[in-house]
């Protein structure tokens, strides 16, 4: 077959496997069905726009260890992981007890508890950062970064990176993942494009968007705008486009770049803070930025978050000139919980654990794009890794943005349907191992995944 008949094969046989598998989801998923149609109160029947997904959103009743369970009696091995939260897996025992003694004790003050003073060191020896405030979301605790850095700089203007997401605030719902007909520039310099309705166009236009990967790029917009910008906020792993990794002295370049010009540098961690390792990239990299935000994993399974920064930044907050509020920060019920999870959960034993089931994950699918000689690529970030369906290296939005939706699609598909859970946006999100997976659950990942690389490139019509 030449080049044109073979592609035409593909993409007749990447329609076929959506078709034969979404047929296959909906045999599985009745009760979720009816629970979707049920829910008339809730605006778009979910509880959040990122679970709306087709052909519909799937319906929990529980979670244990490393397995979920839907309304349908399904079970899973949980490779969602609720977005990069459940590092400990579901209902870890030191978790549960920590929860379940500190509800009997109560679970709102709007007062400091001592597991607080506990968290914050703990995090200080992880990430090298002394001074640390609590809020309840990645996006909480970016926005205070973002005003932080315009607070301690008088500064109004920030840079981002092209395809990057740092939560659902005005300032970074900014070219987060810019359609195809968008008017979105040349690739040295983007287009500042806002991502949702309802964001100002002045605040649009105080972010100055850059691609991943590019000093001289982030060195351009810093002359363009000279004496403006506050800083820049970057996830130092990027996680919203797949997984894309930095180019070797690309973050420490930053950060000299960025101070060079009287800026400053936060790492958004809210991903990889916990899950590349116990001190998150920051550690890994030993580039120590002005700010750094975590949320997700901190909390094994309750929702908090965390900011941690520099003497000099953080004592803005201090001296009150910049108040970082919130009736729920630090609240007793996170704090139990993200002790359990820094103290008991995440010792030396459990990334090694982590390690061994990111090394199985990725020999086994680096076997299995082998063996089929598919054009794909394996990438991992400790416990978070994904699959590219490309067969070059995505250094940045622009790389990413080649990626055919349809191959994610159908490996969700393919993966669901076999007993595997994965977010259902192929394309962007990845996996994440946790503390309680095991063999079985990498294996069973693997042959899935065997499977759908046999359902495409295979000897069939």
């Amino acid at each position: 077959m030449t080049a044109t008949q073979t592609a035409a094969t593909l993409s007749s046989r990447l329609d076929g496997v959506i078709e034969a598998e979404t047929a296959r989801f909906l045999e599985r998923q009745t009760r979720s069905r009816e629970l979707a149609a049920e829910a008339v109160a809730l605006a778009g029947g979910a509880t959040s726009s990122w679970q709306v997904a087709e052909p519909h959103a799937v319906w929990i009743s529980h979670g244990s260890g490393s397995r979920l369970h839907d309304v349908d009696g399904n079970e899973y091995s949980d490779f969602h992981g609720g977005y990069g939260v459940s590092l400990a897996g579901h209902a870890h025992p030191a978790i549960v007890a920590a929860v379940r003694e500190r509800v009997t004790r109560g679970t709102h003050f709007a007062q400091p508890t001592a597991d607080a003073i506990v968290v914050a060191d703990n995090l200080t020896e992880r990430f090298g950062l002394p001074r640390w405030r609590y809020g309840n979301s990645g996006t909480e605790v970016t926005m205070d970064a973002v005003h932080l850095m315009r607070a301690a700089t008088g500064r109004d203007r920030i840079l981002k990176v092209e395809g990057g997401y740092h939560g659902h605030h005005d300032s970074v719902m900014v070219s987060v993942l810019p359609e195809p007909d968008d008017e979105i520039g040349p690739a040295e310099a983007p287009y500042g494009v806002a991502s949702n309705s309802g964001i100002p166009d002045g605040i649009t236009g105080l972010v100055t968007v850059v691609p991943f990967n590019d000093l001289a790029a982030v060195e351009a917009a810093l002359e363009r705008h000279p004496g403006e910008v506050a800083g820049m906020i970057v996830e130092p792993i990027m996680m919203n486009a797949g997984i894309i990794l930095p180019d070797d002295g690309y973050l420490a370049g930053l950060a000299d770049l960025l101070h060079r010009h009287g800026a400053l540098l936060a790492f958004d961690e809210v991903k990889t803070g916990l899950t590349t390792g116990p001190g998150g990239v920051t550690r890994r990299s030993g580039v120590t930025p002005d700010l750094v935000c975590l949320a997700k994993a901190l909390g094994g399974g309750i929702s908090t978050a965390a900011i941690g920064g520099t003497a000099e930044v953080m004592g803005l907050i201090e001296t009150g000139a910049y108040e970082q509020v919130g009736t729920f920060n630090g609240n007793p019920l996170a704090m139990a919980a993200a002790r359990a999870m820094l103290t008991e959960v995440l010792d030396d034993d459990a990334y090694r654990h982590l390690d061994h089931l990111r090394d199985r994950l990725h020999s086994g699918l680096q076997g299995v794009i082998d063996r089929h000689g598919a054009p794909w690529r394996v990438v991992t970030a400790g416990a978070k890794g994904c699959v590219s369906f490309l067969p070059h290296p995505i250094r940045n939005f622009r790389d990413f943005r080649e990626l055919d939706d349809r191959y994610g699609h159908a490996h969700w598909l393919v993966q669901h349907n076999r007993g595997a859970f994965l977010p259902p946006w192929g394309k962007v999100e990845q996996w994440l191992v946790s503390v309680q997976h095991t063999d079985d659950d990498v294996d069973r990942f693997v042959a899935n995944c065997d499977h759908l690389a046999d359902l495409l490139l295979g000897d069939g019509p």
